[in-house]
């Protein structure tokens, strides 16, 4: 989710007035207090020129904390070596929270080239924080007498974590093993960011212009939307679509002409493979080098390495529930697509194959068919705008929050907004940004991070969290607002669950607060606020036509749950494809020399529709890649398992329920990374978790 130098604690804002001009003596809009709301970043200071520079010149003073700190003659001790480490390179950071996140929501070709030359600076220093073997004496001294410390359960975890974080860089390693885990962690910096913005750019490299006979069976928010795509790129009149994904979707969803939707799939389905954006020698060099990490550290696998630090623990126990979800969901998921086979043969005539580019088409007219429900019947009722008040309105019932647009918070990019939290009693909570559309320059996906995260400055002033989550939406039209669908609305729930993570955190460190948590527990926050979406209280309080005002009917919201079951079988075992090939690619022991191969074998067991020879995932799968989640796809499904049993707390005492509501806010949303997960939420649950709560939310078990 964040900490974009992955060795490097982050530190307090609070920088010395005489560091904050730049070489020509320019004012360094990285450094010190801001002339805005909330000391907000003012971004409309920060240029693309302004970056090498202030990397440097952060690299440059956490160099002089560092020294600071194991040149001391005091005898190491919680607070003059933990501590001191955590608060230490507070400009670098704010520099990366800026540029990282930017060079996700707002990049351009001079970011990534920027990106490709401080990628080395970076990940030196990186390995010179993590292998100072005076600074890990110190770390090591204090872990080794922890118990004696007297330590708050806070404190002894910020011990442990800053000593495993040290142990499982290298600073464990001696001689030839420590220069080659030096050498190798560069060059899968640069591999992974190579991978991620050849991604990027082959998503953008695509588009096609649309004849009128194309437009056959797409809606008239599609139509709209190709229109002014056409019209955005200077070919008014005309119509477009590229391989963003409402404009991808739309296609695959509803368009009548088979051959396009192949067209398309096959576009999107084979990104960076061969052409000048090829991901293939990229990922098997990537996976070669993770795989030889681990050997270093005498683990058998990258995923055994990775493994450590999580809920799961171990290959086995991730398997585990991979196989036991395969079992129970494969067999319904099957008959899913059989019942979808014998539809479209009945349309299209016997000896029609149900294929990859057919599956949303006729899944949709079967939905329609068997609950007389489609996005597009549900579209009018979710305008962005009153969705936006139902979100924010769920933090508001659940805890309190309000949300208020302050135009006078800097943002990225105009069509990004800014918004002040605050809790029932006025109190400042953070500042949380919004980015919801689609552009050049933005990566597929949704996401959220922060421009500053929560910590408690000299154990009093509690210094609040300024948190972005970022959409690919569909966009307003010519002749009507922005209209998402169920997806998009479940999608924003979701990022809004990592916000509310990252902003209602109460913690004393940086680098424990918010979603500085296990990966397989981060997602619990996020997939739980999904729940909500087949709740009729919930869609009552917000779900209006937009033309009408009219609330949305009884009748559609009794569709949306009588449907919420439809398929759920078939995207469990999607999920599980995602997982399965994460943990195939990093449980290997070998050089990979086919990629495609490989992921059609690793695939297998999860494979409901005819393999498309010449498309494969993994060459976009940058989650794994490049986003942090290699070895951890698993976690989406196991935080499903704690989100399913979680709600269904709610489901016993009110999904309002304010004491239940105020448990979960104190157990598992303010506490971030300063306990073991499973403690926490066994706190707040009463035990532990089971797919059972799961699997009766899906239908699988009555």
């Amino acid at each position: 989710m964040k900490k974009f130098l992955v060795s490097i604690s982050l530190g307090l804002f609070a920088l010395m007035t005489t560091q904050c001009t730049t070489n020509n003596n320019q004012i360094d809009p990285f450094c010190g207090e801001y002339d805005t709301p909330h000391n907000t970043f003012p971004f409309d200071k920060i240029s693309n020129k302004l970056y090498e520079p202030a990397f440097q010149k952060g690299v440059e003073l956490q160099v002089e904390e560092i020294n600071a700190i194991v040149n001391q003659r005091s005898i190491p001790t919680f607070e003059n070596t933990i501590v001191a480490l955590e608060e230490s390179g507070s400009y670098l950071n704010r520099v990366a929270s800026v540029f990282f996140a930017l060079q996700g929501a707002e990049s351009d070709d001079e970011m990534m080239e920027i990106s490709q030359r401080i990628q080395p600076l970076l990940s030196e220093h990186s390995n010179n924080i993590s292998l100072n073997e005076q600074l890990f004496e110190r770390i090591k001294y204090v872990y080794d007498r922890r118990a004696e410390m007297d330590l708050t359960p806070e404190q002894m975890m910020l011990v442990e974590r800053t000593y495993d974080s040290f142990a499982t860089s290298g600073a464990n390693l001696e001689g030839e093993a420590r220069e080659r885990y030096r050498e190798l962690s560069v060059e899968l910096s640069n591999l992974t960011l190579a991978f991620s913005q050849n991604a990027l750019r082959a998503t953008n490299a695509y588009s096609r212009e649309l004849t009128e006979e194309e437009l056959a069976g797409l809606p008239q928010s599609a139509i709209d939307a190709a229109a002014a795509m056409a019209a955005s790129k200077g070919k008014e009149g005309s119509y477009m679509v590229d391989l963003s994904y409402p404009s991808y979707s739309a296609i695959m969803k509803y368009s009548s002409i088979r051959e396009l939707r192949e067209e398309l799939y096959r576009a999107y389905s084979s990104r960076s493979i061969g052409g000048e954006f090829d991901n293939l020698p990229i990922l098997a060099r990537i996976a070669e080098v993770r795989l030889e990490i681990a050997k270093l550290f005498g683990c058998n696998t990258f995923a055994e390495y990775k493994l450590k630090n999580t809920m799961a623990g171990t290959t086995d126990a991730v398997y585990n529930l991979l196989n036991q979800l395969l079992a129970a969901y494969k067999p319904v998921a099957m008959d899913e697509v059989a019942e979808l086979q014998k539809f479209a043969a009945e349309k299209e005539g016997a000896d029609f194959e149900l294929k990859a580019w057919d599956f949303s088409y006729y899944a949709d007219q079967l939905k329609l068919l068997k609950y007389d429900l489609n996005d597009e019947m549900l579209r009018p009722y979710f305008k962005l705008e009153n969705v936006i008040d139902g979100v924010f309105g769920l933090a508001t019932k659940l805890y309190g929050l309000q949300f208020t647009e302050n135009k006078d918070i800097p943002v990225y990019h105009e069509e990004a907004s800014a918004y002040e939290v605050t809790d029932a009693n006025g109190e400042y909570i953070g500042v949380l940004y919004t980015d919801f559309f689609p552009r050049p320059g933005k990566r597929q996906g949704a996401w959220m991070t922060e421009f500053k995260g929560q910590w408690m400055e000299n154990d009093t002033v509690d210094s609040r969290p300024h948190v972005t989550i970022v959409m690919n939406f569909t966009r307003p039209t010519a002749t009507a607002p922005s209209l998402l669908t169920f997806g998009e609305v479940e999608t924003f729930l979701h990022e809004f669950g990592h916000a509310l993570h990252g902003l209602l955190s109460n913690v004393t460190y940086n680098s424990l607060s918010g979603t500085n948590v296990y990966r397989d527990f981060v997602e619990l926050p996020s997939q739980f606020n999904e729940n909500y979406l087949t709740e009729k209280e919930f869609l009552d309080g917000f779900a209006r036509h937009y033309e009408t005002g009219e609330t949305i009917p009884a009748e559609l919201v009794e569709k949306i749950i009588a449907s919420s079951q439809y398929h759920a079988a078939y995207a469990c075992i999607r999920q599980l494809s995602f997982g399965m090939l994460d943990m195939a690619w990093h449980t290997t022991t070998a050089l990979v020399e086919d990629p495609m191969a490989f992921e059609t074998a690793a695939l297998a067991s999860t494979q409901v529709l005819p393999v498309v020879e010449g498309t494969a995932l993994s060459p976009q799968f940058s989650h794994i890649f490049s986003g942090g989640y290699a070895s951890g796809y698993y976690s989406y499904k196991w935080a499903e398992v704690l989100d399913a049993d979680a709600f269904a707390a709610f489901k016993e005492n009110g999904i309002f329920d304010q004491e239940t509501a105020r448990s979960f806010r104190e157990n598992v949303l303010s506490r971030g990374g300063t306990e073991n997960p499973m403690e926490l939420y066994k706190r707040f649950r009463g035990h532990e978790p089971s797919i059972d709560a799961l699997m009766r939310r899906d239908g699988i078990v009555k």
